[in-house]
């Protein structure tokens, strides 16, 4: 009963939504081509990337016209607009939430689509296309798609006397350059390294009338990732079907890391540190553009930003360290994408997929990541996109994405309170409120009780496997 008062409602807000993106009464352009809607979260540079594609596609044929359509908020209006029965033809998300659509009934399967098409799971590296299955069905197919890796200044690791080609390959590697790239302003103006103040007898009392003004690395910056921790130490967060491996050693020891840097640098030095550049990612005041934060991790995207904000940076990029007890743990990333799909309802789905199959073509694939400056989903590769390609380091994320430890978002109900549930934990324990295991023990049972509640919800409706 409560599901049907929401998709009652749901229908009542759809119509102002629809009325605000400007949906015509007429399905056909003046020269009678079929008009397909496409809603897209980008903008900006994104936006005229995927808008390039479109009018190729446009200009390729006679029957259907795709008319692009920059809709904020994708996430929730398209369950909106879904629920009300007047979904776009197409649209462009996020691979996080394909499985949530999927057990929501709001997307449309495209087994049949691909199959018909010649699509298959060898055309991708293998990882983007398993993304955009859920439950042993196709859902979506691959647009953008990104991992995650270490990023570094080189002019701060010469000063530091670090070698400026060498990245910390190790968890420990990372933490000695971490040490000697961290500053601290003394109250008598002197500018001091850690491993130098630790030397002094009374750097404790030191410390606290310190100033920290540079920082070599945090794991809370830019703590976008709080929930992927763990796989660097080896370990996982779910069994992959009903059990939470939350509280396991492996996670509680990422934890103590966390935790080791307020510790180590001064809780409330860090704090103050922080503060200052909070919310300043896009901007020439974020933490890594500055030079204020020597090392962090962040996505293939990330270039993108140096690019405009601190042009001329001197910097390097490498697979993210693991810890040195795992042997053979190496090349671990977080895999991530934009996908398009077809939402349950839509009115010409056959004709929607003819759009979908158009961007999986080499050549506009190429031309879509070419404009995102990413890499491509695909496991060909022309030649001339990597020549043209102005990312310096591009070809590491791509491999990354090949490796066997490359890991997701879990797909589950729960994804988006795991994500965020992670961060409230992490700032629990990075500010000493807590310790490792309290905080996991109490995740664990927390987003235990939620999976079992959204596994009973998906027995009520027959979905689960």
């Amino acid at each position: 009963m409560r599901d049907f008062y929401k998709i009652v409602l749901c229908s009542i807000l759809v119509a102002g939504f629809i009325l605000s993106c400007g949906r015509k009464e007429s399905e056909y352009t003046a020269d009678g081509r079929l008009i397909l809607d496409y809603w897209e979260k980008w903008t900006g540079f994104e936006a005229e990337a995927m808008e390039k594609v479109v009018e190729e596609f446009n200009r390729s044929q006679d029957r259907l016209f795709v008319k692009y359509v920059v809709t904020a908020g994708i996430d929730r209006k398209l369950l909106v607009a879904t629920a009300g029965g007047d979904p776009p033809d197409i649209a462009g998300i996020w691979t996080w939430a394909i499985n949530i659509y999927a057990d929501k009934g709001a997307i449309t399967r495209l087994d049949d689509y691909a199959k018909k098409a010649g699509i298959t799971r060898n055309d991708y590296i293998h990882v983007f296309y398993d993304m955009c299955t859920h439950r042993g069905k196709l859902w979506a197919l691959p647009t953008t798609p990104a991992t995650i890796a270490l990023h570094w200044n080189k002019r701060l690791f010469r000063e530091a006397g670090l070698d400026p080609n060498k990245a910390p390959k190790t968890i420990q590697e990372l933490d000695e350059y971490a040490e000697k790239m961290t500053l601290y302003k003394l109250p008598d103006g002197k500018i001091i390294s850690y491993p130098e103040l630790i030397k002094l007898p009374d750097y404790k009392s030191i410390i606290s009338n310190a100033e920290i003004i540079q920082m070599g690395f945090l794991p809370f910056e830019p703590g976008w990732w709080n929930w992927a921790w763990n796989h660097y130490f080896w370990g996982t967060m779910w069994n992959g079907r009903d059990k939470m491996t939350i509280n396991t050693p492996e996670q509680i020891k990422a934890y103590k890391w966390i935790a080791s840097y307020s510790e180590k640098f001064g809780k409330d030095l860090v704090e103050r540190f922080t503060s200052s550049f909070a919310g300043q990612f896009a901007s020439s005041q974020n933490a890594f553009l500055c030079g204020r934060v020597a090392m962090e991790i962040q996505g293939v995207w990330m270039y993108n930003f140096i690019d405009k904000y601190a042009p001329g940076m001197d910097w390097g990029c490498a697979p993210f360290p693991t810890d040195a007890e795992v042997k053979g743990l190496e090349n671990v990333t977080v895999v991530e994408g934009d996908v398009l799909v077809i939402p349950l309802g839509a009115r010409h789905p056959e004709e929607s997929f003819e759009f979908i199959k158009f961007v999986q073509n080499q050549k506009y694939m190429e031309m879509l990541c070419m404009g995102h400056r990413k890499f491509t989903p695909l496991a060909s590769v022309s030649e001339d996109f990597y020549k043209n390609h102005p990312h310096p380091y591009l070809n590491v994320f791509r491999e990354l994405a090949k490796s066997k430890y490359a890991f997701t978002v879990p797909a589950i109900g729960i994804s988006n309170e795991i994500l965020r549930e992670y961060n409230v934990a992490c700032d629990l324990v990075r500010k000493l409120e807590l310790s490792p295991e309290k905080a996991l023990n109490d995740l664990q049972v927390q987003l235990q009780n939620s999976l079992d509640r959204e596994i009973q919800r998906l027995k009520r409706r027959g979905k689960w496997q």
